[in-house]
């Protein structure tokens, strides 16, 4: 499983419509790795949540997953359709 895989499955298990989620990696460069995520306008409160903390988490998650595996700071940017 790479690093958008395994975005793509926490946000699905988060989101009412996971069909209609979108994980991109959106260029990167030798140290940053930058994805864009996808989401309905309903799904983005369950995204985001109180105060932010989904976010935060889901990027911490990443992060952890990133310097285990290739050892690279990852850039989430949450947007909604």
């Amino acid at each position: 499983m790479d690093i958008i895989e395994y975005t793509l499955f926490l946000i699905k298990s988060i989101t009412k419509n996971s069909d209609m989620v979108s994980v991109k990696e959106m260029g990167s460069d030798d140290n940053t790795i930058n994805i864009e995520v996808l989401v309905k306008e309903e799904d983005m409160g369950l995204v985001i949540g109180k105060s932010g903390m989904n976010a935060k988490s889901i990027r911490t998650l990443v992060q952890a997953y990133s310097y285990l595996h290739e050892k690279k700071k990852v850039i989430i940017n949450i947007n909604s359709f």
